[in-house]
């Protein structure tokens, strides 16, 4: 991320019918450390429906002068509305003959918490997510004193494949020089559904020097 832009913005609307094959990758601090998005999105048919809206902001440097509001700009907010209908559909350059996949992954180093939406062999889906996640200040305190937070609302209907998730682990090692788990639920969902969940995942640490290793997208 070195040289780029501090805040990054998008909003789309979609509408038609043919193939469509989207990936969205977005991180505000490089390697294991910061919040992270991946959105990846294909499939042939109709899309009735498709509005996005991201907006994303990073602190450069990690740190502010002391009791400074808001001194710690490192989030992501991402909301989606869209509705696909599958069919296969065919022009001049070819036929295009796949079923709908929506994949995200949301990640957030500084509290070690991931959240997940997805849907596969989609002949129709339905959704509305919103998803939060960022970096909190401790108050009265500067950038190296901070907490978080990864909060997701998803609202669909699909008839498909749904899998979601998420997992919650400390930042800080135990004393055998491994991270704990604290929480873990994955879903996975085949036919005909109407799924609303709501997630919130809180930190209450101090981030320091040491990282949480590896974040799966479970």
């Amino acid at each position: 991320m070195a040289g780029a832009a501090n805040y990054m913005y998008e909003k789309a609307n979609v509408k038609g019918v043919g193939y469509k094959n989207v990936e969205i990758i977005i991180q505000t601090q490089t390697g294991l450390n910061g919040n992270k998005l991946v959105e990846k999105e294909s499939g042939s048919g109709n899309v009735i429906t498709q509005r996005m809206e991201l907006e994303a902001q990073r602190d450069p440097f990690n740190t502010a002068p002391t009791g400074e509001e808001d001194c710690c700009p490192d989030y992501i907010n991402f909301t989606k509305e869209a509705e696909f209908e599958y069919m296969p559909v065919s022009y001049q350059t070819g036929t295009y003959d796949q079923k709908w996949i929506e994949k995200l992954c949301v990640q957030n180093y500084y509290i070690g918490a991931v959240v997940v939406e997805m849907y596969t062999h989609a002949e129709h889906l339905q959704k509305n997510t919103e998803v939060k996640t960022r970096k909190d200040c401790v108050e009265g305190g500067d950038c190296g004193n901070c907490t978080g937070a990864l909060e997701a609302n998803f609202n669909s209907n699909v008839i498909g494949v749904a899998h979601l998730g998420w997992l919650s682990k400390d930042v800080n090692v135990n004393s055998k020089g491994r991270h704990d788990e604290y929480g873990r639920s994955v879903e996975d969902l085949t036919g005909v559904f109407s799924i609303e969940k709501f997630i919130q995942l809180w930190g209450n640490d101090t981030c320091g020097a040491v990282q949480v290793d590896w974040l799966p997208c479970i």
